[in-house]
């Protein structure tokens, strides 16, 4: 019952950003995607969070491939501290443009599929940017808990360039075992 009504928490507050604010420039996404080097763990190292992602700590996005051509996804996180409650959540990712793979409609509950858009991945895959058209919501993941600082600072700056708000990104904390 409290799964659903997250589910349905997430819906409504994607419907309702959805009719809020436009943008001039659609953001682009990567030229291609190699769809099954992107699948596995991803770290969250800092966010424009929506509000399910406020106080979160130790977040993971994990893409599975299907066989039938979607994504499976589990983002967890522990709740308020290191020691918090660990929460997950499994959205289904559609891919919408064959050509690129990286525009993605993500399903929290049907039949409503977020825009989900790769717009970074760095040369060596070891860190991506995951925007929105509307630029209401930012990820900047990692293959590994800790970023470069010099990595960190251009990813910063690209996603201030694409048009958001670099004053609303939180980083996320990130503390595992060695």
């Amino acid at each position: 019952m409290i799964r659903r009504k997250n589910y349905l928490l997430i819906a409504i507050l994607f419907l309702s950003l959805s009719a809020c604010t436009t943008h001039k420039n659609e953001l682009r996404t990567v030229e291609f995607l190699d769809i099954e080097k992107f699948m596995g763990d991803w770290y969250v190292i800092a966010n424009i969070p929506t509000f399910l992602e406020k106080d979160i700590f130790n977040a993971i996005e994990k893409y599975s491939l299907n066989s039938d051509g979607t994504i499976s996804t589990e983002f967890s996180f522990n709740k308020g501290s290191f020691e918090g409650e660990r929460k997950a959540f499994n959205p289904r990712g559609f891919i919408k443009d064959k050509n690129t793979n990286a525009l993605w409609g993500m399903q929290f509950i049907w039949p409503i599929k977020a825009d989900f858009r790769v717009v970074y991945l760095s040369n060596d895959h070891s860190y991506t940017i995951i925007g929105r058209n509307k630029r209401d919501y930012v990820w900047l993941m990692s293959r590994t808990p800790l970023m470069s600082e010099s990595d960190y600072s251009d990813a910063i700056s690209f996603i201030g360039e694409i048009g958001y708000d670099i004053s609303k990104i939180v980083v996320v904390p990130q503390k595992w075992p060695e």
